[in-house]
C-alpha cells in the first residue's frame, strides 16, 4: 500500500471517529436540554429534528473531510513522487547532475540535499576509478611492448634449445593475452570518460557482415565448425567502420569459441522496420538463466569450466555493448542451454541512404 493511500485511510478513520463522537455528544446534549424545555412541541418531535439536523450536517462534513484529506495527502506527497521519478533516471554517467531542490527547508528538501551530496561522492569515486584504470593500462603498454619484442627476438635465435623455445613461445602467448586485456581496459576506460570520438559515416553494413563471415570461416576451420550466412540484405547505416568491424569480429569469435565440436555458426542481416538487425547463432553449451544478467559485466566469463579451456579475458561483450550503445542501437542475448545461443544486434538505418 502506498504512503498516500495509507495516510488517507488513517485520516478518514480519525475523522469519522471524531464526527461520530461529536454527533453522540451533541445528540445527548440536545436531549438533555429538551427534557428541561417546557415549550409546547412534543419531545419526540424535537429529538427527531435534532437527529435530522445532525444527519444533514454530519454527512457533508464527513464527505468534505474525506475529500480534504485526500487532497491534502496528494499535495503533500507530490514532492516525493517527483523525487522518486528523478532518482529512477540516475545512472553512472549523470551522477554529476544534482536533483532539483524545493529550497523550502523541509524534510524532503534536506533529504534531496543529502542525496545530492552522496551523488557527488559517487561521481568522484567513479572518476577516480576511471582515471586509475586509464593511467594503469597506459603505463602497462610500454613494458608489455618491450617484453613482447624481446621475447619475439629470442624466439628467432638458433641457439635456443627446444625446451627454451617452447617456454619462450608460451611466454609470448601470455604476453599477447595480457596486451589484449590492457587494450580492452584502455578502450573501456576511455569510453567511460567520453574520450573516444566515433567517426560516423554512411557505410554498407552488409559488406562488413560478408567480410566478417569470411573471417569467421577462418576462425572456425581449426575447430571443424560450419559457418553459414543465410540472409544478407543490402543495408546502409551511419557508423564507425572500425568499431563496427570490431563488434562483428568479437561476436563471431565468441560464437566460435563457445561452440561444440563440429557445431554450426549461423549469421543473418535483415531489415526490421527502421532498424538493421544482425543475428549470430551458435549451438554450443549455451548460457544458464542464473548468469544471463551478468554476461555484459567486465571480466565475467560465465561457466567456470570454460575459464581454463577457452582463451579470453571477459571483456569482449562489454566492448560490444559499448559499441552498440555508441551507435544508438541495442544488443540482446537469448540462450537455450545445450541448444542455441542467439545474439541480436539492432542498429538504426541510415534513412537518407536507404531512400536514395
Amino acid at each position: 500500500m502506498t504512503i498516500r493511500r495509507r495516510l488517507t485511510l488513517w485520516y478518514a478513520g480519525i475523522l469519522i471517529l471524531s464526527l461520530f463522537l461529536m454527533g453522540i455528544g451533541t445528540y445527548q446534549e440536545i436531549s438533555e436540554q429538551l427534557r428541561h424545555d417546557h415549550r409546547k412541541r412534543p419531545e419526540g418531535h424535537a429529538l427527531d429534528e435534532a437527529g435530522e439536523m445532525i444527519f444533514r450536517v454530519g454527512l457533508p462534513a464527513v464527505a468534505l473531510g474525506l475529500l480534504g484529506g485526500w487532497w491534502l495527502t496528494r499535495r503533500s506527497l507530490v514532492p516525493v513522487t517527483r523525487l522518486t521519478a528523478a532518482i529512477k533516471k540516475i545512472h553512472e554517467r549523470n551522477l554529476h547532475e544534482p536533483l532539483a531542490r524545493t529550497r523550502n527547508g523541509d524534510e524532503l528538501d534536506q533529504l534531496t540535499k543529502v542525496f545530492n551530496d552522496t551523488l557527488l561522492r559517487l561521481d568522484d569515486a567513479f572518476n577516480r576509478i576511471r582515471e586509475f584504470t586509464l593511467h594503469a593500462s597506459h603505463e602497462l603498454k610500454t613494458p608489455l611492448t618491450v617484453l613482447r619484442g624481446e621475447t619475439e627476438t629470442a624466439l628467432r635465435e638458433d641457439a635456443l634449445s627446444s625446451a627454451e623455445r617452447e617456454r619462450a613461445a608460451s611466454q609470448l602467448d601470455e604476453l599477447r593475452r595480457l596486451t589484449r586485456i590492457v587494450d580492452g581496459l584502455t578502450l573501456l576506460a576511455k569510453a567511460d570518460a567520453g574520450q573516444i570520438a566515433l567517426k560516423l559515416e554512411p557505410l554498407r553494413l552488409d559488406e562488413l557482415v560478408r567480410d566478417n563471415f569470411a573471417d569467421a570461416q577462418i576462425l572456425a576451420e581449426p575447430h571443424g565448425l560450419r559457418v553459414e550466412l543465410s540472409d544478407c540484405e543490402a543495408i546502409s547505416v551511419s557508423g564507425d567502420r572500425h568499431r563496427l568491424r570490431q563488434l562483428l569480429l568479437n561476436l563471431a569469435d565468441n560464437a566460435v569459441k563457445y561452440n561444440q565440436p563440429h557445431g554450426v555458426v549461423m549469421m543473418s542481416l535483415l531489415k526490421s522496420g527502421d532498424m538493421a538487425q544482425f543475428t549470430i547463432v551458435n549451438n554450443g553449451a549455451g548460457i544458464s538463466a542464473d548468469i544471463m544478467p551478468r554476461v555484459f559485466d567486465r571480466f565475467f566469463r560465465g561457466n567456470s569450466a570454460h575459464e581454463n579451456t577457452i582463451e579470453g579475458c571477459g571483456l569482449g561483450l562489454s566492448i560490444a555493448q559499448w559499441i552498440v550503445s555508441a551507435h544508438h542501437g541495442t544488443i540482446q542475448i537469448d540462450s537455450m542451454p545445450s541448444k542455441l545461443t542467439t545474439v541480436t544486434v539492432r542498429l538504426p538505418l541510415d534513412l537518407a541512404v536507404q531512400a536514395a
